[in-house]
């Protein structure tokens, strides 16, 4: 992986102390000395020589190769958005985000070590960054470098990535339109696999703006500001308005909507190398839209 900087300050300082402030750790500065390169102004440097206004520093990574225990699968993957630091794929529902014992080679990172394969890129690690429960769709975000995760891995530390949702819930009393859902969340009794709002919970906070309302069922746009197993399944069904589809947490099953109705639409972060926001939209899936279509085809417009 090649990196490229210009230094843009006053104050003189170590090309060492500049790369640890871009997340370089010691650990990665050592192999780029034994197999990579460090060039300021097109010139081989040491990372002791003193970074001058304007002065432009190039490093070369060594390639990390690929991990041996994720196998690969040719599955096609939808591809959002790609550049040589991240991969930003759609993630269809019913399809694990890693792998598991059962399913060794079917979640999306097989997919997109199958995808590195198929493109021949010398990285082949597929460092999962933000990933979905199996019956969720939509973007999931990889780093293509053990760097560019931990780039990563600190905004969302630092609460700086943020991720929408698109979810299709049925409350007996509608939802006002915007609000906060603010429980804690634990594990329920003995159930390695249920969350519930409990008081011992960790703090839980789910932000929501209803985007279009039918009588009871409502589609609404979701903001989490924490990330708990189950969050927004669990807050909504515990305010009385579980997801449709969703019958782990009391969603009632309407055709075409057989698993909960919840697609993560939109990613939005800061690229780490170009400081530009980015925006990553995910179409909306086949069963949530056709859900929607059918009922604007059958609601009054004025009820919608």
């Amino acid at each position: 992986m090649k990196l490229h900087w210009v230094y843009d300050k006053d104050i003189p300082v170590m090309v060492k102390t500049f790369l640890r402030e871009k997340g370089i750790s010691k650990r990665l500065l050592a192999q780029i000395k034994q197999a990579g390169t460090i060039k300021v102004n097109g010139i081989e440097q040491i990372v002791l020589v003193y970074l001058q206004n304007g002065d432009q520093i190039d490093v070369v990574i060594p390639d990390e190769g690929e991990h041996e225990t994720t196998k690969e699968s040719h599955i096609p993957i939808e591809v959002l958005f790609e550049d040589e630091f991240f991969l930003v794929v759609n993630k269809p529902s019913g399809t694990a985000s890693i792998p598991s014992k059962l399913h060794p080679d079917l979640s999306m990172a097989n997919r997109v070590k199958g995808y590195y394969a198929r493109q021949g890129y010398a990285n082949r690690i597929p460092h999962v960054v933000t990933r979905l429960d199996r019956d969720t769709s939509g973007i999931m975000l990889f780093a293509k470098h053990r760097l560019s995760h931990a780039w990563m891995d600190q905004q969302l530390r630092k609460k700086q990535i943020k991720k929408y949702y698109t979810a299709i819930i049925q409350a007996l009393s509608p939802l006002e339109e915007h609000g906060m859902i603010d429980y804690p969340i634990g594990r329920d009794g003995d159930s390695i696999i249920t969350r519930t709002v409990t008081e011992d919970g960790k703090p839980s906070l789910t932000e929501y703006w209803v985007q279009q309302s039918f009588e009871q069922d409502q589609v609404v746009k979701i903001l989490l500001h924490t990330g708990r197993t189950h969050q927004i399944r669990v807050h909504f069904s515990h305010i009385g308005a579980p997801l449709i589809g969703d019958d782990l947490y009391g969603g009632p099953i309407q055709d075409p909507l057989f698993r909960q109705a919840l697609h993560c639409k939109e990613l939005e972060f800061v690229h780490p190398m170009t400081n530009q926001t980015l925006s990553i939209v995910a179409p909306m899936p086949n069963d949530m839209q056709q859900w929607i279509n059918q009922k604007l085809s059958t609601t009054p417009k004025e009820e919608v």
